[in-house]
């Protein structure tokens, strides 16, 4: 059983994960996708180009995001049988949801921005783009409701046969846990977003071509990396925390490894925590901090993770880590989009070499920050795999055998390779020819 479910474990982590590469730049490029072709309609030439330009790179990341979404749909089933008889009358009501509604609309309006800016109005045109962008925040959310049921699961019963029942799907979408959680995912998707705009106009300005469109890219791009960046911080990361505080306390003192519970808890900065003699090791503290961030007052006591039984903690060095990669690198993002804030507002933007190349060198980090929070919301919330409901051992399909699994696992790491490959060709295809050769009707 145990090698069961590592490998079960290790196949949904990498396809989730590989997967998500590509909602992250749908859910960041789409509104400006809708800004430019807003700015068309009102006469931009330019726009009209840049417009059609992001839609492209859009259409790459959303088919690739299909392709790479459908087969984690299926390991509910084939994986996770156990898991889906139990509880998935409440899990697929907001997946069918995101299929029916999200997936659709974004879609068919999507087509409608590919192919047919000369056959539908201007006015139906443009709203296709709101639509498109419309579409990706409503994936996101019932994603994200879905998988905020599982981390502080309500308006369900227990049925008499032991099956997590339905009892309002108002209750399952109005969730509080899932409305902060999906706006600090949107602010991490809108970093992502603006650091990729920001990045390739960086690359045009630096190798000297299309230095029109690459200033417009660099000033869109930092002004959005700026505001998300901050808005990451406070008040969706704030909040966000506050819940885990409130609902999954092991989370936090995983988060931030604290072992000990303390009056006056301190902020670990840095440090490596060492389960053995359960400390961190060669720690970075601000005293206090943590009480403070967790309860509001510099004195409260925050519980440490021997307060719990041990079966209870969640894989602490991994939560940990992405914890502090995550933060590490936010702080990073608010620093890189001050800093570009300040030397636009001294016109001194496109001039800065030094940070041209921060901003190109800076494009793959925000999702690294993505994936990273994705691990400590999911690494953490372990040992449930619905929280304070059932465990994830009890999820796991036992007709199937560990090899199996570790089977179809090496098969998606060939093709997911191969479709790695194909995205970033024809990413960089679209790159080299820039938005100046685009060709609008």
């Amino acid at each position: 059983m145990t090698d069961l479910l590592l490998a079960d474990r290790v196949q949904f982590a990498f396809t989730v994960m590989f997967h998500y590469l590509f909602p992250i730049g749908t859910m960041g490029l789409a509104p400006f996708i809708a800004w430019y072709t807003w700015r068309a309609s009102r006469g931009d030439a330019e726009a009209a180009k840049i417009a059609t330009f992001w839609t492209k790179i859009f259409a790459v990341n959303f088919a690739i995001g299909v392709v790479t979404g459908i087969p984690m749909e299926f390991q509910f089933g084939t994986n996770w049988a156990a898991f889906s008889a139990k509880a998935g009358s409440v899990v697929g009501q907001p997946l069918a949801m995101e299929g029916l509604f999200a997936f659709f609309l974004e879609s068919i309006f999507l087509g409608v921005l590919l192919y047919g800016r000369a056959t539908v109005s201007s006015r139906l045109y443009t709203l296709s783009a709101v639509m498109v962008w419309i579409g990706s925040l409503l994936s996101g959310f019932f994603i994200v409701a879905t998988d905020a049921w599982m981390q502080h699961p309500v308006g369900y019963r227990i049925a008499s046969d032991g099956r997590i029942e339905l009892s309002s799907l108002w209750l399952v979408l109005t969730n509080a846990y899932a409305w902060w959680q999906y706006a600090h995912v949107l602010a991490g998707a809108m970093i992502a977003g603006g650091a990729i705009v920001a990045g390739i106009g960086a690359y045009y300005v630096l190798s000297r071509r299309e230095d029109a469109y690459g200033k417009r890219f660099v000033r869109a791009g930092v002004m959005t990396l700026a505001v998300f960046s901050i808005i990451a911080i406070f008040p969706t990361g704030d909040r966000n925390s506050a819940d885990v505080t409130a609902y999954q306390p092991i989370k936090l003192a995983a988060m931030e490894g604290l072992f000990q519970s303390k009056d006056g808890a301190p902020l670990a900065i840095i440090g490596m925590p060492d389960l053995q003699h359960r400390m961190l090791i060669a720690p970075v503290f601000v005293p206090n901090v943590l009480s403070f961030l967790a309860y509001g007052s510099f004195t409260a006591n925050v519980r440490g993770l021997t307060a719990y039984a041990t079966e209870l903690w969640p894989p602490v060095e991994l939560t940990y880590y992405a914890y502090h990669v995550m933060v590490g690198l936010g702080t990073i993002f608010v620093g890189t989009g001050l800093l570009g804030l300040a030397l636009l507002w001294w016109k001194r933007l496109y001039s800065q070499r030094a940070m041209l190349w921060l901003l190109l060198l800076l494009m793959p980090f925000p999702y690294i920050a993505n994936e990273a929070g994705w691990v400590v919301t999911e690494v953490g919330r372990q040992p449930w795999i619905i929280y304070g409901l059932m465990r994830t051992a009890q999820g796991t399909s036992t007709t199937v055998a560990a090899g199996e699994t570790l089977f179809t696992l090496i098969g998606f790491m060939g093709m997911y390779f191969l479709l790695g490959l194909l995205f970033v060709f024809l990413v960089l295809r679209e790159i080299g020819i820039g938005p100046a050769h685009e060709v609008t009707p």
